[in-house]
C-alpha cells in the first residue's frame, strides 16, 4: 500500500539514487530483501476509507467512551491527586515546557534550570539530606540506583543488602532485577530483624506497603546498628507523608528515595512519575542523574548549570558514576510548582486531611468487626486481614473502586488527596 508523502524528505531523484547506491529497484524491491517472506505480505492493510481530522477525533472519542473509568485505591505508590488548574495551563499542557523532558543545552535554559533548583530544594526539606538529584525515572529504579551506589561506596565486607519485607512489591522486583547481575545478595526481613543482618546496606520503608510507620526509635536503631558495621541506610519515604513524619536524615539515614507523583503529577496508566534520590554530600560524585547547582556567569551574576558533569557517561563513559542521563524534568517540575503553589502549611494540610481518612476508615472497620487490622501508626492505607478477598474486590468493582488483593484473606486500600468523604463512610 502506497502512503501519502506528507514529510519532507528526498524527492523522486534521490530515491533512485539511493536505491542505485544500495543496489536495489525501488522501495517494495528494498523490502522484499530485508523482510522475511514469511511475513512479508502483497495484500493492500485492510484500512476503512480516509476521513478527516475531525472525524478521526470523534471515532477516537467514541472508542474512548467505551472504557470502563474505575476509581483507584490500590496505593502502592500511585495515588489521586489535584493538578492545580494554573500548573496545567501554564506547564503540563504548555510546549515550551512539556516537549524537552531534559535540559540539552541547560546554561541558556536557565528557567527550566531554576524550576529543577526549586525542585531538588523541595526534595532537600521533605529528606532533610544534604543532596538531591532533578529527578530519575521511577520510584524502583530509583531505589535500585541508590543501593547500587550505597554498594559502590561501601565501607562493610559484606556484599548482602537487607530489605525490609514490607515494601511494594515493584520496588523489591526492579531491586532483585539489578542486584542479580552484580553478585549482590537480597535478604528480606521483617523490620525488627534489620539491624541484626550483616549488611553493606539496609532499605527501610517508611510508610511501609500495609501503611504502617514504625516509630522513630526503631528506625534509629537499625540505622545505628547498620552504621556501626561500615553500612548504609536508604529510606524508601512517601513525599506527602513526608510533609508531617521526621525526616530520613533526622533519623540518621544516608540516603532517601521516592516519587513526587501524589504532588499534581496524575496518575496515568503507572506513569510517567518523576521519583528522587537525595543522600548526604558525601555521595556527591557518585549521585546518579542530573544536578543543578548555582553557579555565576562572566559577569559575576548569580547562574544555574548543571553540576559535577563528570560523573556522567557522555563524559567519563565507562568510569562514570551516573548512567542515567535522562531525567522526568516535566514531572518533577510540576511538583515543585505544586509545592511552591500550595506552601509548606498547605501540603500538610492535605496530608492531615489523607491521615485522617485512613485512620475513620479503620476505626469504621473495627467497629463493625470486619477483619483484623494491625495497630499501629498509619498514613493513608488500611490493610484488612481475615476476609474473602476476592469476594470484597467483587463487590467493590461493583461499586466501581479498585482495591488491592494482597493474598486470598488480605485486602488493602490507600487514600489520597481525591477521597471524598462518601467514599469512606
Amino acid at each position: 500500500m502506497h502512503f501519502e508523502a506528507r514529510h519532507t524528505g528526498p524527492d523522486a531523484q534521490e530515491r533512485a539514487q539511493i536505491s542505485r547506491v544500495i543496489g536495489v529497484r525501488d522501495n517494495d524491491d528494498l523490502a522484499r530483501q530485508v523482510v522475511p517472506a514469511s511475513i512479508l505480505t502483497n495484500e493492500p492493510l485492510d484500512l476503512p476509507g480516509a476521513v478527516s481530522e475531525t472525524e478521526v477525533l470523534q471515532l477516537l472519542g467514541n472508542i474512548a467512551a467505551r472504557n470502563t473509568v474505575r476509581r483507584a485505591m490500590i496505593g502502592t505508590g500511585y495515588y489521586g491527586t489535584i493538578t492545580p488548574p494554573v500548573v496545567l495551563r501554564n506547564v503540563l499542557e504548555n510546549p515550551a515546557w512539556y516537549t524537552a523532558y531534559t535540559p540539552y543545552q541547560p546554561e541558556i535554559s536557565q528557567g527550566r534550570l531554576e524550576a529543577l533548583l526549586n525542585f531538588q530544594t523541595l526534595v532537600l526539606e521533605l529528606t532533610g539530606l544534604g543532596l538531591a538529584n532533578a529527578s530519575l525515572l521511577d520510584e524502583s529504579t530509583a531505589l535500585a540506583e541508590a543501593v547500587t551506589m550505597a554498594h559502590r561506596g561501601a565501607k562493610s565486607e559484606s556484599n548482602t543488602v537487607a530489605v525490609h519485607d514490607d515494601i511494594h512489591p515493584q520496588h523489591l522486583a526492579v531491586l532483585q532485577t539489578r542486584c542479580e547481575p552484580l553478585g549482590i545478595t537480597v535478604i528480606i526481613a521483617p523490620l525488627e530483624d534489620l539491624a541484626d543482618i550483616d549488611a553493606f546496606c539496609v532499605v527501610v520503608s517508611r510508610p511501609s506497603s500495609s501503611g504502617l510507620i514504625a516509630d522513630d526509635s526503631t528506625v534509629r536503631s537499625i540505622v545505628t546498628a547498620t552504621s556501626a558495621r561500615g553500612g548504609a541506610s536508604v529510606c524508601v519515604v512517601d513525599a506527602l507523608a513526608s510533609t508531617l513524619l521526621t525526616t530520613p536524615g533526622s533519623l540518621g539515614f544516608e540516603i532517601a528515595v521516592g516519587s513526587t507523583q501524589r504532588f499534581g503529577v496524575p496518575m496515568g496508566f503507572g506513569g510517567p512519575h518523576a521519583a528522587f534520590l537525595a543522600a548526604k554530600e558525601s555521595y556527591a560524585r557518585t549521585l546518579p542523574g542530573r544536578l543543578v547547582g548555582v553557579s555565576t556567569d562572566t559577569a559575576g551574576r548569580p547562574a544555574l548549570r548543571l553540576a559535577l558533569q563528570t560523573r556522567e557517561q557522555h563524559i567519563r563513559r565507562e568510569k562514570a558514576t551516573s548512567n542515567i542521563c535522562t531525567a522526568q524534568a516535566l514531572l518533577a517540575n510540576i511538583a515543585g510548582f505544586y509545592a511552591a503553589w500550595h506552601g509548606r502549611e498547605g501540603l500538610q494540610a492535605i496530608a492531615r486531611r489523607v491521615s485522617s481518612l485512613a485512620h475513620i476508615a479503620a476505626d469504621q472497620l473495627r467497629e463493625h468487626q470486619i477483619g483484623t487490622i494491625a495497630a499501629g501508626s498509619r498514613f493513608d492505607t488500611v490493610t484488612v486481614s481475615g476476609v474473602n478477598a476476592e469476594h470484597i474486590h467483587t463487590a467493590a468493582l461493583r461499586h466501581d473502586l479498585l482495591l488491592r488483593r494482597v493474598s486470598t484473606d488480605t485486602v488493602a486500600f490507600s487514600f489520597d488527596e481525591t477521597t471524598t468523604t462518601l467514599e469512606v463512610t
